[in-house]
């Protein structure tokens, strides 16, 4: 499978878990993981769904406009810049969003994230 779609795949993934149970994304993190979320470092994959899930808003829609990959490392590594918009329910006008993952891909298409940057 090329990075792209592997890319792809992974964005459609987190982001329709990440709209609909993001409890469901722990399987996604490890304990080495790290979440930059808007400047503060959270690590463990316990500690990221939690700092998820206690978001202050329930639900939310990404509407995704760009996804660019490239491979890193030689052990099939990826990093991947997502960008686009946030819509929270009863909010007339959407939040544009940015996110970096750094996946590791252990057994194709398995991916972990290892390092995810997050901001509004």
């Amino acid at each position: 499978m090329d990075p792209d779609s592997v890319a792809k795949a992974f964005v459609d993934h987190y982001y329709s878990t990440f709209d609909s149970n993001r409890a469901g994304l722990a399987n996604l993190y490890q304990e080495a993981s790290m979440l930059s979320f808007e400047g503060v470092q959270i690590q463990g994959a316990q500690s990221i769904v939690a700092k998820l899930t206690s978001l202050p808003f329930q639900q939310c829609k990404h509407h995704i406009n760009t996804v660019d990959c490239q491979p890193s490392g030689p052990a099939g590594g990826m990093l991947v810049f997502v960008s686009g918009n946030l819509q929270l329910p009863g909010e007339q006008h959407a939040l544009k969003f940015s996110q970096i993952a750094a996946l590791l891909c252990f057994l194709m298409p398995c991916l972990i994230i290892i390092r995810n940057n997050f901001h509004v």
